[in-house]
């Protein structure tokens, strides 16, 4: 959510920010709100003293006799008293227009992101490994004969509808190898703190990181109110939320292996094949909680400690830096990781890392104290895939797949694999 009090000193540089995402001038509109609100607060201030005023007096007229100065004092006590709670709750409806209004308004891009209009304006910041030159047509993930009986979306589309898929055998196997892979790296190598939250959680939090109110549909919700997380970074972002942190506890630095839901509303038609899009998923992932002077620096560490699960595996990826088209609701820059997927002959995301500055925290009133014992300040948030596991899976896949139909494993799994380096054609581990 934005600060108010920034909006106030600088409404062209708010509006103009919002213009880099092709948003409309709002900043008036917001101030209009914002002045109806502060009038009828001043008001119902003035109305409460001139309400105190005349209440001390009530007690003299009443000691000196004067009924008649008692009964016009009593009188004008109680209009200021029906008059205070009309302004109240006039205010509170202007302040409830505020704060619909500032909720659906997206974060704020840093100058130095690129301009665009969608993902083709996206600028690439650098390339690791050379993609693989095959000898033969490389074949999407869902027709390598090795996943054939461990790829099961006929199953799944009976036990849930389309979009999803069921997992047997090796291939389930190398699924869960992935994520205890990922895991394990980031707790022992970039010292991020395991979590295991719920998935479940109240519709608060979907507010406090930007998923309501502007995108429910995106999301699942039960019939008794809760929300299916669509990504961890709901409840790893939330565990501050409603808190005052010391500053010497900070950076706070999170990891979590959970299920994900997506509804992917408004994405009809696009990979509907195979596992690329799916309403459940998998996903590994980091939370950072940190000062607003260390973000730039955290958001390097996090693309860094993403980029290299995939080194690991030998995979070739990109880097982009998301263009103000682009960028998400509730971001400043992103890093998008994407990673070359040989059977489509084109690099696909496999983790967006975020800094979301203190957009998120004055969502969730998440603050830190400073050192020198300030005043408390919000933190600033960053999230990002390390890594989507059943994209990761993909791509393990499709890059180590060979002729016969077998599959070739990263060396780096096989302590997860039982030192198994291989998936044959027939879908076995050996």
């Amino acid at each position: 959510m934005h600060d108010i009090r920034a909006i106030r000193e600088n409404p062209d540089a708010f509006d103009a920010a919002l213009a880099r995402r092709g948003l409309a001038p709002v900043a008036a509109d917001i101030l209009a709100i914002d002045t109806a609100r502060r009038e009828k607060i001043l008001a119902a201030e003035t109305a409460q003293a001139e309400q105190n005023k005349a209440s001390k007096k009530i007690g003299k007229a009443k000691a000196s006799g004067d009924e008649a100065e008692f009964d016009r004092l009593r009188a004008l006590v109680a209009d200021k008293k029906a008059e205070i709670a009309q302004l109240n709750e006039a205010a509170k409806a202007e302040d409830a227009r505020l704060q619909e209004m500032l909720m659906g308004l997206p974060n704020l891009p840093l100058d130095d992101i690129p301009d665009g209009a969608d993902e083709a304006d996206n600028v690439e910041l650098h390339r690791w490994g050379t993609p693989r030159a095959f000898a033969f047509d490389p074949k999407e993930h869902y027709d390598l004969p090795a996943v054939q009986a461990g790829m099961d979306f006929q199953t799944a589309a009976k036990l849930a509808g389309s979009r999803f898929v069921v997992l047997k055998g090796a291939v389930a196997r190398l699924h869960r190898a992935l994520a205890q892979f990922m895991l394990d790296t980031h707790t022992t190598d970039n010292g991020l703190t395991e979590v295991n939250a719920p998935v479940l959680v109240r519709e608060e939090m979907m507010y406090g990181t930007g998923q309501l109110p502007k995108f429910g549909e995106d999301s699942y919700q039960t019939r008794e109110g809760w929300w299916l997380i669509p990504t961890s970074e709901v409840t790893l972002t939330n565990t501050v939320s409603d808190t005052i942190l010391d500053a010497a506890d900070l950076p706070r630095r999170m990891t979590a292996h959970s299920l994900c839901f997506r509804s992917e509303a408004g994405s009809a038609g696009r990979d509907t094949a195979g596992m690329l899009r799916q309403h459940q998923f998998e996903k590994v992932e980091m939370v950072s909680i940190t000062t607003p002077d260390a973000g730039r620096d955290e958001l390097e560490r996090m693309t860094k400690c993403a980029e290299g699960i995939l080194e690991r595996l030998g995979l070739p990826y990109r880097t982009v830096v998301l263009c103000t088209g682009d960028v998400g609701f509730g971001a400043r820059r992103t890093h998008d990781i994407e990673v070359w997927l040989p059977g489509q002959n084109t690099y696909r995301e496999i983790s967006s890392v975020s800094l979301c500055g203190d957009f998120q925290a004055r969502r969730m009133n998440a603050r830190y104290r400073p050192a020198d014992g300030g005043k408390p300040e919000y933190v600033h948030t960053l999230n990002g895939s390390g890594l989507a596991v059943g994209r990761c899976l993909i791509a393990v896949l499709e890059n180590g797949q060979e002729e016969d139909g077998s599959v070739t494993l990263p060396q780096a799994l096989l302590p997860w694999l039982g030192g198994k380096t291989r998936l044959t054609a027939d879908g076995e581990l050996v």
